[in-house]
């Protein structure tokens, strides 16, 4: 009564603000990317992967073949050394340089297995009450003694050598070599990449 009344904005003119709002909204959210932003339904579809394949022969095939390949890159690294495709167990500089060690040297160890079935046969073929049966289980007695001590000296060599040579000696890895010094040279895996008496690098 005593004031101005504000003027009402017509319809006209709220529908081209709203209009305008929209398309703003629009050119925002195509901005640098070329493309509307896809909704989340187009999302879920464009992740969904069957969960069994159509083809289930042609699967097992591909994945037998898979992992035969795999097979045949450790086994061939078993060979060569590759440390690309060696087991867990064998990875590493540290035991690398370990299986380098022993098998650069004779060891004892390697010898124990035949020696144990050597004095399996005798047992059998000397009497029990005999004195060769005392001989002989002696004589196991002191190769077995003499396989300890060697292993021990592989032991705290190989531990003195990793120290040297690295600053620290990785825990496992003195016990790691010392195991396959008690391994027949060709039986061993990794095969030896030294020969006797080369020195170790």
């Amino acid at each position: 009564m005593f004031g101005r009344h504000k003027e009402t904005p017509s319809a006209q003119q709220a529908a081209d603000e709203t209009a305008a709002l929209a398309a703003d909204q629009e050119r925002n959210r195509t901005a640098g990317k070329g493309a509307p932003t896809p909704t989340r339904k187009q999302q879920e579809a464009a992740r969904r992967r069957p969960l069994v394949p159509t083809d289930r022969k042609a699967a097992t095939a591909a994945a037998r073949e898979a992992d035969r390949a795999e097979r045949a890159k450790v086994r061939q690294a078993l060979d060569t050394g590759d440390e690309r495709y060696l087991p867990i167990r064998d990875k590493g500089p540290q035991r690398r340089f370990a299986r380098a060690y022993v098998d650069s040297r004779w060891n004892l160890g390697e010898f124990l297995m035949f020696a144990a079935v050597l004095f399996v046969i005798l047992s059998l073929v000397v009497p029990v009450s005999s004195v060769g049966q005392v001989y002989v289980l002696g004589a196991f007695w002191i190769l077995f003694i003499a396989v300890f001590i060697d292993g021990f000296i592989v032991f705290r060599g190989l531990r003195k050598a990793l120290v040297a040579k690295f600053g620290v000696a990785e825990r496992g890895v003195p016990w790691y070599g010392t195991m396959r010094a008690m391994q027949f040279r060709r039986l061993r895996l990794p095969k030896p990449q030294v020969k006797r008496g080369e020195r170790p690098s």
